[in-house]
């Protein structure tokens, strides 16, 4: 669908609010405050809630923007959101879609009918999210991707009743927060980068399953092989740079023999069903004990960080 509608306002004087104070809609909180858009968690658990205002600084510490912390507000629940002001509202909520479509039902009530209503959902399609509300319009995917606010792609999905020019809208919103935005035009499962993520996943985790690599070998091939490129190149610039017609030989060679199967590998699947579920279960393809993850966790945020610097001129600059 394609109408003219009013842009969101810059992030300094827009107010945004996040349903869910988990580890994505804090470090989704960083995206925003580190613009200085007015921002406000809702957050029913008191424990977890009180720790949002410290855990949010923190983060936005480490990226210097510490002067921004007072730009977040934390609320218990939308009862307490004073709905007259509020120009974007981003769901991150459990993945269950019972409860995301009872929220944007709550949401479509309560908030202004020109504000925006999107969902950071990876499982759910917005359409099946906002599936006989009234304003689907105004109602679209953001997906970020964790951690949010180190990671700086965010996909803006369109559902089946997406207004095009508030997708466009929302693009242009998170890129004055820093962000590097994408449009999908449609909200088929995975998205875009999950996708092609998956796609990739596959085909690791079958020559896992035939023994013809170990897991370390895989990650090794991909950090230190092909993946280490894409930090400087996606997949289609790269064609470019070693030479479509080489490319397409290849793919002619390879694509008969690659793994298509419709479900999950074994070595997932196993994994699955023994609670071996990675860091979160002390075992998954490594074994992990609580100083081992937090070290691995500290050189992963450190990597990450370096690479955010590397690239840093070809970000967008953030416009408060």
């Amino acid at each position: 669908m394609q109408s003219n509608t009013t842009p969101l306002p810059n992030p300094g004087a827009a107010h945004a609010v996040v349903v869910g104070g988990g580890t994505m809609g804090a470090d989704v909180a960083v995206v925003l405050t580190r613009a200085q858009c007015r921002t406000t968690i809702v957050e029913p658990d008191a424990a977890r809630a009180a720790g949002l205002p410290a855990r949010v600084a923190e983060n936005l510490r480490a990226i210097g923007r510490e002067g921004n912390a007072g730009r977040l507000a934390v609320a218990a629940g939308l009862d307490d959101v004073d709905w007259s002001g509020v120009d974007l509202v981003i769901e991150c909520i459990p993945e269950r879609l019972d409860i995301k479509q009872a929220l944007f039902a709550e949401l479509e009530r309560r908030a202004r009918p020109d504000a925006i209503l999107a969902s950071n959902s990876s499982s759910f399609p917005i359409s099946a999210i906002g599936r006989g509300l009234g304003t689907g319009a105004r109602m679209l995917g953001l997906h970020f991707f964790m951690p949010a606010h180190l990671v700086p792609l965010v996909e803006v999905v369109m559902g089946e009743s997406s207004d095009e020019s508030r997708a466009d809208a929302l693009i242009a919103f998170m890129r004055r927060c820093g962000s590097v935005p994408v449009k999908v035009r449609q909200d088929l499962p995975g998205f875009l980068a999950n996708r092609l993520q998956h796609a990739l996943s596959r085909e690791a985790f079958d020559l896992i399953d035939r023994g013809i690599a170990s897991p370390e070998d895989v990650d090794a091939a991909v950090r230190f092989g092909f993946g280490f490129r894409f930090l400087a190149a996606g997949p289609v610039m790269q064609r470019d740079h070693a030479g479509i017609d080489v490319h397409a030989a290849a793919g002619a060679t390879m694509y008969p023999t690659f793994c298509n199967a419709d479900h999950p590998a074994r070595c997932l699947a196993e994994r699955a069903r023994d609670g071996r579920h990675g860091m979160k279960a002390g075992a998954g393809f490594y074994e992990w004990t609580p100083e081992t993850i937090a070290a691995e966790r500290a050189r992963y945020d450190r990597l990450l960080c370096a690479g955010l610097d590397l690239i840093a001129p070809e970000l967008p600059e953030i416009q408060p």
